[in-house]
């Protein structure tokens, strides 16, 4: 984490650009600039920056800044989290240690072999949490991940759903847990996911993260569909029923990253996630754009899980993927001759080559 640290703030005294990373530029999981310097004063014991970096996420209703830097310290603190402690035993009401404390509790669970029976004991406080929170839609999202894990039947799970979304109608973390249930709950409904996805998008407004949620509903599809292609192929059911709706999640997710700046370790995730999906739909040429786009910047998910398995060294895997991908490529250029561009959605490789 301190080299990451580090070669974010070389980068920032030079101007970003979209060169192709090589190997040794690439870092995982870098924090932004605000998370930065937070973790950076967790990691020698002080809360005080944290406190201050989550309370003005609350303040300016930043909900999206808000959940990504919460979940990004819950998971610090599983290894170092003295900071957390004095922030609890000083402020023991104050909203935001709650919010880091209830979602550190539940990854700390979520790896138990009785997962199910922790989360359901507490269910109840998390809730209560959430409940005292106000129009903060966050601990919402915590207690729809917790409800998940306890297994809960569909109407308590539909009545924090609906307290999630009288908070923030279009907010995406809440909208991922409520995703991920759904596929929890129903195995290869990937009809309803895409349905659930597609609609909230069309609602959301143009700039809402939101509106990728149809390519977090693809890459279940492409997960969960009982094929053994080792997470680089074309899964049965997705490429045969839902391929043209896989193709258009993925089109609206290349618009939207369009819009955001290159090599920027916000959209980060989206174009990760991006660049995995168009790999298992096999448009090459299109992943390979968004693996430029993305530069130095590899986040854990999802090359750090396939469907709800966790997978080693997801580093290596986005190095491996990357190299395949650019593989691909070439071939198919050199294929296609001069003067024959192929499209995003030609050139296609056989699924074996990977």
């Amino acid at each position: 984490m301190l080299r990451a640290f580090l070669r974010t703030a070389a980068r920032a005294a030079r101007p970003r650009t979209s060169r192709p990373a090589q190997d040794d530029d690439v870092l995982l999981d870098v924090p932004d600039d605000h998370l930065a310097p937070a973790l950076v004063a967790a990691a020698r014991g002080e809360y005080a920056p944290v406190a201050a970096l989550l309370a003005g996420t609350r303040e300016n209703a930043e909900w999206e800044h808000r959940d990504r830097y919460a979940t990004r310290l819950a998971a610090f603190a599983r290894s170092r989290s003295e900071w957390l402690d004095d922030w609890r035993a000083t402020a023991p009401d104050d909203p935001d240690a709650l919010l880091v404390g209830a979602r550190l509790t539940v990854e700390r669970h979520w790896d138990s072999p009785a997962r199910t029976e922790l989360l359901r004991q507490i269910v109840p406080a998390v809730t209560a949490a959430a409940e005292a929170a106000g129009p903060d839609p966050v601990p919402w999202r915590t207690a729809l991940d917790t409800a998940r894990g306890a297994r809960a039947g569909h109407p308590e799970f539909e009545r924090l759903w609906a307290q999630a979304v009288r908070r923030s109608p279009h907010h995406y973390g809440c909208h991922v847990a409520a995703l991920d249930y759904l596929a929890a709950a129903s195995p290869g409904a990937h009809r309803e996911c895409l349905d659930f996805a597609e609609t909230a998008a069309q609602d959301a407004p143009e700039d809402a993260l939101v509106r990728t949620l149809p390519l977090r509903a693809a890459f279940i599809c492409l997960t969960t569909s009982g094929d053994d292609s080792g997470g680089t192929g074309i899964g049965g059911d997705a490429a045969g029923v839902h391929r043209a709706r896989l193709d258009a999640a993925a089109d609206r997710a290349i618009a939207l990253s369009a819009a955001r700046p290159a090599a920027d370790p916000w959209p980060a995730e989206l174009r990760n996630l991006l660049a995995y999906v168009l790999v298992r739909l096999e448009r090459h040429q299109d992943a390979a754009e968004q693996l430029r786009l993305t530069g130095p910047y590899v986040t854990s998910f999802p090359w750090g899980r396939d469907g709800d398995r966790a997978a080693d060294d997801p580093l290596g895997r986005f190095l491996q993927v990357r190299a395949d991908v650019r593989a691909a490529v070439a071939s198919a250029r050199a294929t296609a001759g001069p003067g024959h561009p192929r499209s995003g959605h030609g050139g296609r490789v056989r699924s074996g080559d990977h």
